[in-house]
């Protein structure tokens, strides 16, 4: 599952798809620059609402720190536009061994 951006609808109850990024992409740090893009383009044209960004990742084989920052800049257009961050831990290797 890469990143799914989705609306929520009906006092909670449904979620409209908004935008779906990264398809195969497992790894976190460029999925963060793709949400960061996609952000950047789209939030200050989203209706109001509230907003659900899901990335879903894997690990990274060897990984041994580092990854993905997320800026003040970043998460304030985010809070601003109304989306919600989850991160969604898969339980597999993001690269082949």
């Amino acid at each position: 599952m890469p990143i799914s951006i989705r609306r929520l609808e009906e006092e909670g109850k449904a979620y409209t798809e908004v935008a779906w990024l990264g398809d195969n992409e497992w790894n976190l740090p460029p999925q963060i620059d793709l949400l960061e893009s996609w952000v950047n383009e789209n939030a200050e044209h989203l209706p109001p609402g509230e907003y659900i960004a899901d990335v879903g990742f894997c690990w990274r084989r060897n990984a041994g720190g580092g990854g993905s920052a997320l800026s003040p800049d970043f998460l304030g257009k985010m809070a601003n536009a109304g989306i919600s961050l989850f991160l969604s831990e898969y339980p597999s290797f993001s690269d082949e061994e």
